[in-house]
């Protein structure tokens, strides 16, 4: 039987701040295991769209729904349980930089688990090595490159067993070649765990390399104008402005 209810569905959401608009009757849907791009120019509300969907910022109008239970309406204790299925990747990283890599990722252990600091100090080794850094427990983030930055950030992202991951531009402000080795992590730790992936980004070799689907989000119009694959999208969204977003660069021309 095939998967009826979708991992996460958004519906006629608005995203309004005072009487600025962001975007407004944004829909789509989320599958269980994909990776699911959130792609557009500059300002268009993508990280935004990204905050009302973890539970940061509340919608004007509209709803985030999980396995079909609505985020928004429930009560904070539901918003709390469904929000700790949640690892978030932001674009900076958002490491503490007074605590070691070992520390930042023992963080969420220590506040919402009662595991015992031993099992903690081991579940923690096990992530870092998930993502490459096995060694580098007792390192800060300044000692560290950009790459492994994101890296030791995603390994907090996981240290719950999150079910469905959010990454904020993670290939933000890195190298080609780390670029590249953070999207075949990605793809690792989806195929591995089985999680869900959104992902916000306007990096043409991440999106051709990974995603599964997308939604394109207009800052003129204010509202989502295509969705789909954007291999397909490429060749075949009927909005130009989609289809030169996609084919900037040689990525995109070799794509297509």
């Amino acid at each position: 039987m095939g998967d009826v209810v979708p991992r996460i569905a958004v519906d006629a959401l608005t995203m309004q701040f005072g009487s600025y608009l962001v975007q407004r009757n944004v829909s789509f849907e989320v599958k269980r295991g994909s990776i699911f791009v959130v792609m557009g120019d500059s300002g268009c509300g993508k990280s935004t769209l990204l905050r009302h969907m973890v539970g940061l910022v509340k919608p004007a109008a509209g709803k985030v729904l999980y396995d079909g239970e609505d985020f928004w309406a429930a009560d904070d204790d539901r918003r709390a349980d469904i929000s700790r299925r949640f690892g978030v990747l932001y674009q900076s990283g958002a490491l503490w930089s007074s605590m070691t890599l070992a520390e930042n990722v023992a963080l969420p252990l220590a506040q919402y688990t009662r595991l015992a600091p031993s099992e903690i100090d081991e579940l923690v080794s096990l992530k870092l090595a998930l993502v490459g850094l096995r060694g580098f427990e007792n390192y800060t983030p300044s000692e560290i490159s950009g790459g492994m930055r994101k890296r030791a950030g995603l390994a907090r992202a996981m240290a719950l067993d999150p079910d469905i991951l959010f990454f904020d531009e993670p290939s933000a402000g890195l190298d080609p070649l780390s670029s590249r080795r953070l999207d075949e992590l990605i793809l690792e730790l989806r195929d591995s765990l089985g999680a869900t992936v959104v992902m916000v980004t306007h990096e043409l070799a991440s999106i051709f390399a990974i995603a599964d689907d997308s939604v394109f989000l207009d800052a003129e119009q204010r509202t989502a104008i295509a969705h789909g694959d954007p291999r397909n999208l490429i060749r075949d969204c009927p909005h130009a402005k989609v289809r030169r977003f996609l084919a900037r660069g040689e990525t995109a021309a070799n794509v297509a």
